[in-house]
């Protein structure tokens, strides 16, 4: 079968400088700012994506702020929330949809609140860019089968990198094992070695495994 990628989504903006620094802000890796008298292109990569965006001047005839909104998962999506927030962005509060994932074909399709069957692919939140591009937060956990994350990406970690990831993890882990009662250390590093994986920093993965450990097991602080 034909390998085919995704690789990279276009954004149109109207001020490059503006949307470059609205990008840095929300963590986003900066690959590429190249310009010359009449062109500029920047490109940007969410964390742990293997898709890129890219906006500039001489890029797109799209209107700026005209995009449907391009989907950024999330393993939590409260910890990616708060950490969004925590760098200034202003995020929608958390949502799913009435009619199922993405169906605005209904009457007032969105619904407050988090899916209330706790699914995946099923509880959203959104922001905008300065000139109005929308961007949705869906949090997968589990994904449909065929569908399950990629650990065995040719990029994948060496067992160097791994073994700095586990001390990391152990680190993290330690403040949450002296507050909470008894558990198994395994049980906390799994969700957060699984947020890291997928594109969280160490203090919003630290959250998503502490929020893992007290509504999933009910492991309660002392």
């Amino acid at each position: 079968m034909m390998d085919l990628k995704l690789e990279v989504l276009f954004i149109p903006v109207s001020d490059v400088d503006r949307a470059k620094r609205f990008y840095e802000k929300l963590g986003f890796r900066l690959d590429i700012d190249a310009a010359n008298e009449s062109y500029r292109a920047i490109q940007f990569t969410p964390p742990g994506s293997e898709t890129s965006i890219i906006f500039g001047k001489g890029i797109t005839s799209a209107q700026p702020g005209s995009i449907d909104p391009p989907v950024l998962t999330v393993y939590d999506i409260d910890a990616a929330r708060d950490n969004l927030i925590a760098r200034g962005v202003n995020v929608s509060e958390v949502f799913h949809y009435a009619g199922g994932p993405f169906n605005n074909a209904v009457e007032n399709p969105r619904v407050g609140g988090r899916d209330p069957q706790g699914r995946s692919y099923n509880s959203f939140a959104s922001f905008e860019d300065p000139d109005g591009n929308g961007w949705l937060l869906q949090e997968i956990q589990t994904r449909l089968p065929g569908r399950e994350w990629n650990l065995t990406r040719p990029q994948g970690m060496d067992v160097a990198t791994l073994a700095a990831l586990l001390l990391e993890t152990g680190e993290h882990h330690d403040h949450f094992e002296k507050t909470h009662a008894e558990h198994h250390w395994w049980d906390w590093y799994a969700p957060y070695l699984s947020a890291r994986q997928s594109g969280s920093d160490p203090e919003e993965a630290a959250a998503t495994a502490d929020r893992y450990m007290e509504k999933v097991l009910h492991v309660r602080p002392r």
